[in-house]
């Protein structure tokens, strides 16, 4: 006869080898799995005024590195040569300079992040507006030289009559879009390097390259993995300058972030601090107690755009549009020079939301199986399904808690296989 009695030790040693079942199933799978080594490469140069980088993996027949950056930096130099306000030439501002209210034909690339700002101006309440570009420069932060004096209200009050979401229709059957004022002046510069992140992206996917991190002044996008084959690690500067350090840093596996903060462009007049975010409803630059906010979202184009509106907002009216929109918004509040995080309901990056799934998922069968087990043999060694009845499937000896012999069971498992 076989020694049925209950024991801790028995209970402890029937608990390992189910959780070394669930291990080996894991396992296996990966252990016949072929996997292709796979190089990185990492690219950097300067372009839209500031600098990018580009950190990927790839597989074998991927064209080398000096070929991809030749081609990432073709399409930086084409979307600067059409979003570019410094550049007298651009597609913009040749837009910009058209003295006319008639409809002007635009490229695509143009027409997608006009369509995408102009409905961010309405989600935001005006928080965003693209044609606030007359009230950039009277500040000075665009194309002209910065000021050594503040502007006066009746140039800011000017300045204003030009702005706004009625300037600008869209066509809605071809890439055409029409001033209402001929004096309209567009800026992009809180929505353009996200957009370029994004086609830099599109230009990795097309080559079968999975696995990257692109950057450009600040604004991210990542996918995959990186050389050590864990989520990418992106850092959010604390708000401070001068000096640089990590107020936080984040796993990104497949989303975009950008940051926008009032710590590195802006300029002081008589111990005052301008930043460079125009605030479209008194055309002066934002004043709030907002030092910074990160969103995540899946492109970066809708979280550059975003990080300004919620920039311009500031921390209590961000905050409730982030929560009604469903924006994962990281807020940085300062208090008497104190860095507070106020973080949306939503911020928290997918890959960190499918860990924390999978790990309950699979702590919760274990637990299942484990207590189902238990209770196989508390309750007179019974052969439940878990205990006795589904461990014995899995090839366990019958005294994890069987009241029938080995013999016995032996031969109902013949007889099942028999009838399959």
């Amino acid at each position: 006869m076989l020694d049925h009695s209950l024991t801790p030790s028995r209970v402890v040693t029937t608990a390992l080898k189910v959780m070394t079942i669930f291990i080996v199933i894991a396992v296996i799978p990966a252990c016949f799995s072929t996997v292709v080594p796979l190089e990185f490469s990492h690219l950097t140069g300067n372009t839209m005024g500031t600098s990018y980088t580009v950190k990927y993996r790839y597989p074998p027949g991927t064209p080398p590195s000096h070929v991809m950056q030749g081609e990432i930096e073709h399409r930086l130099a084409q979307i600067n040569q059409i979003m570019s306000t410094y550049d007298p030439e651009s597609e913009l501002s040749r837009f910009n300079r058209a003295d006319t209210t008639d409809w002007i034909p635009v490229s695509s690339h143009l027409y997608i992040v006009l369509k995408t700002a102009l409905e961010i101006n309405r989600q935001s309440k005006g928080a965003f507006d693209i044609t606030i570009g007359p009230l950039v420069n009277l500040w000075g932060f665009g194309p002209n030289i910065r000021l050594e004096s503040i502007p006066d209200q009746t140039g800011i009050a000017a300045a204003l009559e030009r702005t706004g979401p009625d300037k600008l229709v869209l066509h809605e059957s071809s890439t055409a879009v029409r001033k209402t004022r001929s004096d309209v002046y567009v800026d992009l510069s809180g929505i353009a390097k996200g957009y370029a992140v994004d086609q830099i992206a599109v230009a990795l996917e097309h080559h079968g390259i999975a696995h990257y991190m692109i950057e450009i002044g600040g604004e991210i996008r990542a996918r995959g993995t990186n050389a050590q084959e864990i989520p990418w690690q992106i850092g959010i500067d604390k708000p401070q300058s001068p000096g640089r350090s990590i107020q936080k840093v984040l796993s990104l596996k497949s989303a975009a972030m950008a940051t926008s903060g009032n710590y590195r462009n802006y300029f002081m007049i008589n111990g005052r601090r301008y930043m460079h975010v125009i605030d479209p409803a008194t055309g002066w630059p934002a004043e709030n107690h907002l030092a910074s906010v990160t969103v995540l979202a899946d492109t970066c184009m809708f979280a550059d755009a975003w990080a300004t509106a919620l920039l311009v907002l500031g921390p209590e009216r961000g905050m409730v549009i982030a929560e009604q929109l469903g924006l994962p918004a990281l807020f940085i509040v300062n208090h008497d020079g104190i860095f507070v995080e106020h973080a949306s309901s939503h911020f928290q990056p997918k890959d960190t939301q499918n860990i924390i799934i999978t790990f309950l998922a699979a702590f919760f069968v274990v637990g299942i199986a484990i207590a189902a087990m238990a209770a196989g043999i508390m309750m007179g060694r019974r052969p439940l399904a878990g205990s006795c009845g589904g461990l014995r499937r899995f090839g366990l000896e019958c005294d994890a808690g069987c009241g029938k012999s080995c013999s016995a069971r032996s031969a109902h498992k013949s007889s099942r296989s028999n009838q399959l």
